[in-house]
């Protein structure tokens, strides 16, 4: 698998995750102002699980937005294609963290795809900050 195949999933399961959230978003909005019981709605909004459905909501379209960003990255930066390979996938676990919340909301799921997806977005920047820090850039000719 190509370095630029590797930032494409990325981006591509960034954009995709992030319309889903972003329908997501829609669907909190109709039960905070539209819903016919919308008030309990509304008397319950700090408190679980609908403070969680937010979190979810904002941490899901964070999540897909670095992807995006760290599969652009990936496609144009001269990065070396096992490091490529580790944050692509580092990166794309930490979607687990907001699929998780939504896990423990809707399923009643344990928290540990929260944790594992934080750990791995965590580790994907840092990761790539290491990389791009010791990549040698050459300037493109025109």
């Amino acid at each position: 698998m190509s370095q630029s195949t590797i930032g494409k999933w990325n981006i591509g399961v960034g954009l995709w995750l992030m319309a889903a959230f972003m329908l997501y978003g829609f669907v909190l909005i109709y039960l905070r102002d539209f819903a016919p019981d919308k008030e309990t709605w509304i008397a319950a909004y700090n408190v679980s699980p609908h403070f969680e459905a937010r979190l979810a909501h904002v941490h899901g379209n964070l999540m897909s937005f670095l992807n995006i960003v760290f599969g652009f990255l990936l496609v144009k930066l001269p990065i070396e294609a096992k490091a490529a390979r580790w944050v692509s996938g580092l990166a794309l676990a930490g979607l687990l963290m907001p699929l998780g919340i939504l896990g423990e909301v809707y399923l009643g799921l344990p928290f540990y795809f929260v944790l594992v997806g934080g750990v791995s977005i965590l580790s994907a920047t840092v990761l790539l900050g290491l990389v791009v820090v010791q990549t040698r850039l050459v300037p493109e000719r025109q």
